[in-house]
């Protein structure tokens, strides 16, 4: 049995988030729990709440236990960047672009 949780449109950088979702792909589900708990960044925080929705919907949908699940898929994609313009030196008009991600967990038994 699988279950999946996504979050749109997340206001972290596609690139920061990659490196802490690295740390939880195929982990037992309490394993990856404890790690997200113990790592201080705005990432981990995130993929924690897209962990625990996940767990929920296996609980809830497909009556799994939660000793028996597993991350199977965990990825982050690139999102929508919001482009801001800043004022730059000698006239000129520098840009700031501001990234997003998209977090997919999917939880399966093994």
């Amino acid at each position: 049995m699988e279950a999946k949780a996504i979050a749109r449109g997340l206001r972290v950088s596609p690139i920061k988030t990659r490196i802490t979702i690295d740390l939880i792909r195929g982990k037992r589900v309490s394993e990856a729990q404890a790690i997200l708990s113990n790592i201080n960044k705005k990432s981990a925080r995130l993929i924690k709440k897209v962990l625990d929705s996940a767990i929920a919907n296996a609980v809830n949908n497909n009556k799994a236990d939660v000793n028996a699940l597993y991350v199977k898929e965990a990825r982050v994609d690139a999102g929508p960047v919001m482009k801001r313009h800043l004022f730059d030196s000698r006239s000129h008009i520098g840009h700031k672009d501001r990234r997003t991600s998209h977090i997919v967990i999917t939880v399966a038994t093994k």
